[in-house]
């Protein structure tokens, strides 16, 4: 019995010291295998980076959204000209007692005659043509052209008819000058850009707000050909942001819930959700549970994910990539120097993350002797009493 004990005990040890993989259960690569781990012939090996203030300061450098105020601007309609399908609201006054438009009517009481008559037109709409029409006027040409300056025209043209003319052109509807929302919101719907409702957050409101938490929107809009995007957490955070829209616009409420997964010897092992402003690594790794005393390697926390070519000064060549152009990279850092924690207030964690951290080396030792214990444990039971 004893020369099987010690036959089991030796086996045991020679899968341990060979290193036979999956002798041993484990919840992933060691730190030391992560970083020995060799490519295949003719392959570009994966970059690992270690985490520091100057990586750290060139990621966010890249990362850093461009505002809204930088890139949109403060940009006003300049001077609002109407557009075809504009419905339009034309009154004319004219000096008694000669009228074009009409017979001033005379108070019986007083037995005098008002001193100028208004006369105003029945509502209409800016032709496919851009034109108007205005009787004893003719066709006016209004789109493309201010209220005031269509007013002009119709004065001129009135002058050698009317007595003493004077017109006002009111704009009744808005189908030109619009902005369109659409996306996560209650009402997908146009929005008239007039003073007083032509910022981003008025557009919002008469689309009747987004549909999802505030925390994981992000608002994208389209003007001409470009495409610009900012959490709408930062939108309402800061008033600059909530920039005038132009007619034409596109404002898309996009529902973008980011996350990251923990793996390894963390406080719990799942997808964790992070808001649209995104996270740091130490805000990842307290949601994630924090690093389990008794199994982690505080030298082994790495971060997988895949960066664009130009991102970093990358350590291997050739590079191994995607079919997007992506390097494969794991960050890696060292929890056991108190300098680190500063730098993971800092260093910024992206959608779709794989946070992991290694068992501490003293694991594979402790697991070991457990299957030892426990083959061993037995046969010395059996040898106390007496078989």
């Amino acid at each position: 019995m004893r020369r099987l004990q010690m036959s089991l005990v030796a086996a045991l040890s020679a899968m341990l010291l060979t290193g036979c993989a999956g002798f041993l259960p484990t919840i992933g690569p060691s730190k030391s295998a992560i970083e020995s781990a060799k490519p295949q012939p003719n392959a570009a090996a994966i970059q690992i980076i270690d985490i520091d203030d100057a990586v750290t300061r060139q990621l966010l450098a890249q990362r850093q959204q461009r505002l809204f105020s930088e890139s949109l601007g403060d940009k006003r309609i300049a001077s609002r000209t109407v557009g075809a399908g504009d419905v339009l609201e034309v009154t004319i006054w004219e000096a008694a007692p000669a009228t074009l438009f009409g017979t001033p009517v005379v108070s019986v009481a007083s037995q005098a005659i008002p001193t100028s008559h208004a006369t105003t037109l029945p509502e209409q709409a800016v032709d496919d043509e851009g034109d108007i029409y205005v009787p004893f006027a003719g066709r006016i040409a209004a789109a493309g052209k201010t209220l005031r300056a269509i007013e002009r025209e119709i004065a001129e043209r009135l002058a050698r008819k009317a007595n003493q003319p004077e017109v006002l052109v009111r704009l009744t509807h808005n189908f030109s000058s619009n902005a369109t929302v659409v996306g996560e919101v209650n009402v997908s719907t146009r929005v008239p850009l007039v003073p007083g409702n032509e910022r981003l957050l008025d557009a919002l409101a008469a689309a009747a707000g987004v549909r999802q938490p505030v925390n994981k929107m992000t608002i994208q809009v389209t003007r001409a050909n470009n495409v610009y995007s900012l959490p709408l957490e930062t939108i309402i955070r800061d008033p600059q942001q909530n920039v005038p829209l132009l007619p034409g616009d596109v404002v898309t409420a996009l529902f973008q819930p980011y996350s990251f997964t923990a793996l390894g010897a963390t406080g719990k092992n799942e997808e964790i959700n992070f808001e649209t402003q995104g996270i740091t690594l130490a805000q990842a790794l307290a949601r994630s549970g924090g690093l389990i005393d008794s199994r982690s390697n505080a030298r082994g926390v790495f971060i997988f994910r895949f960066e664009p070519k130009d991102a970093l000064t990358w350590p291997h060549s050739p590079l191994m990539t995607t079919p997007e152009g992506m390097v494969p990279v794991a960050f890696r850092i060292d929890l056991s120097d108190p300098a680190s924690f500063f730098t993971i207030q800092s260093f910024p964690i992206e959608n779709r993350d794989i946070l992991y951290v290694s068992n501490a080396p003293i694991t594979e030792v402790q697991k070991f002797l457990n299957v030892l214990f426990s083959v061993a444990y037995p046969t010395l039971a059996l040898k106390q009493v007496g078989f």
